[in-house]
Order: structure tokens, then C-alpha cells, then sequence
């Protein structure tokens, strides 16, 4: 695929460092996210890929570097100001309001925004009409595909995304549901929403993206096409665990 980071980047993380008290975490890291790309993420448990992402929200503060979307500094701005810079980001575990409606989750994240939401209502439940089908059905009582779902959803109401950070969206899913949420993401992808996708299942995650990177403690170790990275078999094992 055409490689169009050079060209429009629309993400630029330049050489951040992170730090839970007094534990350095992430490394002077550097990554770009192409407008209009999906982007893998992926490395071992541990390796910092979810601190990366809650880095870019500024949820966890970069000590060194900086962050910037379409040329705008972000490191210095609250998570809900980055939040109104287009950019959404779904946690591990997906994390809906269990003991809300499909309804009643979708409304919440709809009041974040400041126009009136009520045509992106209807374009959400056209393009999950599963949700459509359960929207008064608690959240708590639906499969983990189907919050899944919820989460993205969720994610699109608000303020308008055009970029999307995903953290392990396959975890806890049976394969056939992967295969459905793979299908949203590139759906989304299609409709113009960037993704910055962290992935455990990393063949699922390369098979969906443009480019990768592999990150080690917290370090980049590697850059390249995810077909690149796909390929090298030496290099999935030996940094992925993949045989």
C-alpha cells in the first residue's frame, strides 16, 4: 500500500518520554500515523503499547517530546481538549456503562458533543444495526462483541473523529467476532477515520494495516509496511511470539 506518512501525516509523536512516578516506561518514542492510514501498534504484554496511546489522550503526561495532529501541539492539552481535536480513543476491556441501555450509552457520549447529534444517531444504528436491534437492552447483559460494537460506537459520537485509538479490540473475542470487528474497523477506515490500532492477536492486526511498528520496553525496535512485518517470520517470533 501507497506509504503516505511523508506526504499528510495527520499524527506525529517526536521522541516522548513517559514515566509512572518514578518508573520510565516509554523511551524516546517516535511514531507517525499517515492521514487515512491504519496503523499497527503491537509488541509483548508489557511493552508499553497501551501507555503509548494514553499518552497521545493525555492521560498519563509525556515528561520529553511532542505530540501533534495536523501540525497542533497536543502534549500540553487536557484529555477532554484533545478529545475536541478529533481524537477518540477506545480502552482495553471496552469499558461501557453495564447497567445502562445501548441507548442510554450512546446518549451520554452524544451530550459530549456540541452540535445536535440526532442524524448521527441514525447513521450509528444504520451502521450497527445490531446495536439498532438492542437498543434497550442493558449494556452489561450483551456479548463482548457486541459491546465491542458499543465502544466503537460510542467512540464516533461527540465531537467528530477522524482519528481512532484502538487498545486491544479482539481481547476476550471468540474468532468469528474478531473477524466482524475487523470488518468495522475497516469500514470505518473507508469512511475517512484513521486508526492507531494496539493489538495483541498481531496477524489479525497487521492483516488490517497499512503500517507497523513493534515496540520493546518501551522502545521502537522496528518500522515497516505490516506486509513487511507480516513476512519476516524471524521477526514475528522473535519479538511477537509468533510462530
Amino acid at each position: 500500500m501507497t506509504d503516505r506518512r511523508a506526504t499528510d501525516p495527520l499524527l506525529t509523536v517526536d521522541s516522548i518520554d513517559t514515566h509512572y512516578g518514578e518508573s520510565h516506561v516509554l523511551f524516546d518514542l517516535s511514531l507517525t500515523v499517515g492521514r487515512g492510514d491504519i496503523v499497527a501498534l503491537v509488541g509483548r504484554n508489557g511493552a508499553g503499547k497501551t501507555t503509548t496511546l494514553r499518552s497521545i489522550m493525555g492521560l498519563t503526561p509525556v515528561t520529553n517530546g511532542t505530540i501533534r495532529k495536523d501540525g497542533d501541539e497536543l502534549h500540553r492539552l487536557e484529555p477532554h481538549e484533545i478529545r475536541k481535536r478529533g481524537i477518540s480513543w477506545i480502552p482495553e476491556e471496552r469499558r461501557v456503562f453495564g447497567s445502562l441501555t445501548v441507548e442510554e450509552n450512546l446518549r451520554l457520549a452524544a451530550h459530549s458533543g456540541e452540535d445536535d447529534q440526532t442524524e448521527r444517531f441514525d447513521e450509528i444504528y444504520a451502521q450497527f444495526p445490531r446495536l439498532d436491534e438492542r437498543r434497550d437492552q442493558k449494556a452489561g447483559t450483551m456479548s463482548g462483541g457486541e459491546q465491542q460494537m458499543l465502544a466503537i460506537a460510542r467512540a464516533l459520537l461527540g465531537p467528530e473523529t477522524d482519528l481512532l485509538l484502538l487498545d486491544e479490540p479482539s481481547e476476550g473475542l471468540a474468532p468469528q467476532i474478531v473477524d466482524d470487528v475487523a470488518d468495522i474497523i475497516r469500514e470505518l477506515n473507508e469512511r475517512d477515520v484513521t486508526v492507531l490500532l494496539v493489538e495483541q492477536n498481531a496477524e489479525m492486526a497487521l492483516e488490517l494495516a497499512d503500517r507497523a511498528y513493534v515496540l520493546e520496553t518501551g522502545e521502537i525496535v522496528h518500522e515497516s509496511t505490516a506486509d513487511q512485518l507480516l513476512a519476516d517470520r524471524e521477526m514475528m517470533e522473535g519479538y511477537l511470539g509468533v510462530k
